[in-house]
């Protein structure tokens, strides 16, 4: 059996002219995914908040009596002449969470079967959407990793639709099925969904850029429940993301071994996750999104509380 099989997703690619048009179909679908996206952020209520405390920051937050030893400039002159001390106006540091999110486009994600509510690569772009909107909404900053700034505007599902509308359009082809390797910063966050369906040396390497100067993150493995279940009989034809193409005979005959190297290759990309100290976790498309997004906030509040 070829070593690539357990890379491989039951008719998860197609030859390259339809690769053009799926990803044409994404740029198309995106306006209804962002607004799904919308609809499952609003629909939780757990918040994800910034925290706050004395620091070097842009608002004001108390005056505290001058310390010998700290300089002259510090001094609130104003406030000080109102009293017989001398006072320091101190301002607030906000701990505001940062967050990235970044959504395979690769042209596996675009598996669906009958047992899932949706393919992939749209699950994917709902979570990632919505995530990004939660964290807006209370009050902080996100992006697109490698394609988009930071930002805090209400808008910002629409911000990213548009830039990925216009990704999809001009990168008709060769999604990468990676992050690009772009090192955070320390207090930086990343949610990163994809299947994951790569070698995990390339994955851990990855993760080790990203994570390199101390920023911390998520990762979510999206999978079809055909992908786990793996329910194929007689003559079946899988596909690779290059439309490379093998055929089994009896399909059954593959089940076990296929198990066997998915969870082998699951615990890989968990263990390069946990050391970068970085959470790896599993999402099926049979399953609502809500439950994904709320574990993912859920995580991403208890990193702020670190």
């Amino acid at each position: 059996m070829p070593q690539s099989f357990a890379f491989l997703s039951p008719a998860a690619a197609r030859p390259d002219s339809q690769k053009r048009r799926q990803a044409l179909d994404l740029a198309r679908r995106l306006p209804a995914l962002a607004l799904a996206a919308r609809q499952a952020a609003a629909s939780l209520q757990v918040g994800v908040h910034g925290r706050r405390r004395s620091g070097m920051g842009e608002n004001f937050w108390q005056f505290r009596p001058f310390i010998a030893g700290e300089a002259a400039q510090n001094v609130d002159w104003r406030r000080s002449a109102r009293d017989d001390r001398l006072y320091v106006r101190e301002r607030e540091w906000e701990a505001a969470q940062v967050l990235w999110v970044w959504a395979d486009l690769s042209a596996s994600m675009n598996y669906a079967s009958t047992l899932a509510f949706q393919s992939k690569l749209d699950r994917a772009l709902i979570l990632a959407l919505a995530l990004a909107d939660s964290t807006v909404r209370a009050g902080e900053r996100a992006g697109w990793l490698g394609l988009t700034r930071l930002s805090g505007a209400r808008d910002i599902v629409d911000t990213l639709a548009v830039a990925l509308s216009a990704e999809a359009r001009r990168n008709n082809e060769n999604f990468d099925d990676l992050p690009p390797p772009v090192p955070l910063r320390a207090r930086e966050k990343a949610v990163l969904i994809g299947d994951f369906l790569v070698d995990p040396a390339q994955f851990a390497e990855r993760l080790k850029k990203l994570a390199s100067q101390g920023a911390r993150g998520h990762a979510l493995m999206i999978f079809d429940p055909a992908e786990e279940v793996f329910p194929f009989t007689g003559q079946t034809e899988f596909y690779d993301e290059d439309g490379s193409l093998l055929r089994a005979g009896r399909a059954e005959e593959y089940a076990a071994i296929y198990h066997a190297r998915l969870e082998t290759h699951r615990g890989a990309l968990a263990t390069a996750a946990r050391a970068q100290g970085w959470t790896f976790a599993l999402h099926a498309t049979d399953r609502p999104a809500s439950e994904a997004i709320l574990s993912l906030r859920l995580a991403l509040t208890a990193d702020g509380a670190r």
